[in-house]
């Protein structure tokens, strides 16, 4: 795989903040032109950098009661495929969102969504630590998201201690 070119590497910088931001906009703050900027894009996409434009969504202001969790999987490594054979099991899993190789005490963090409690821990119980592969498995319920990719989801209570003067 080779290096991305500096303009590459400022777009996706830009379109991490904002991905609504159009060519034009991104060709204006990169001081280049729209076609470069569209032709580094399209490049992107079709080098699968690009994957998808996603929307953040603070959870906390929905009615909708998700349960999520994260997941520490500890694993026994198949021979010759080493973790991904089992890596694969785990994300082909609808309840899934995202699964990382950790370094550490466990192999594999699995963040997993479901609709109530219930459902994440009858899909860890039942599935998840089902598997062959499988040692071990320790389950987080997140209870509040404060920051997400960069954003930060509550606005910061105002300082009220009254001012002090000499």
């Amino acid at each position: 795989m080779k290096p991305l070119s500096e303009l590459k590497l400022k777009v996706l910088d830009l379109l991490k903040e904002d991905a609504r931001r159009s060519p034009a906009l991104l060709a204006t703050l990169l001081g280049v032109t729209a076609d470069e900027v569209s032709a580094a894009i399209t490049e992107l996409e079709e080098d699968n950098v690009i994957v998808k434009y996603a929307t953040v969504i603070n959870s906390g202001k929905l009615d909708d009661e998700k349960v999520t969790a994260l997941i520490e999987v500890q694993i026994t490594p198949e021979r010759g495929r080493g973790f991904e054979a089992i890596a694969e099991r785990v994300y082909l899993f609808p309840q899934v969102k995202s699964v990382y190789l950790m370094s550490g005490a466990y192999d594999l963090l699995v963040e997993v969504e479901g609709r109530t409690l219930k459902e994440v821990a009858s899909f860890v119980s039942d599935k998840l630590s089902t598997l062959d592969s499988v040692l071990s498995t320790k389950t987080h319920f997140i209870l509040k998201k404060y920051k997400q990719d960069g954003i930060i989801f509550e606005d910061p209570e105002e300082d009220r201690r009254l001012m002090i003067s000499p």
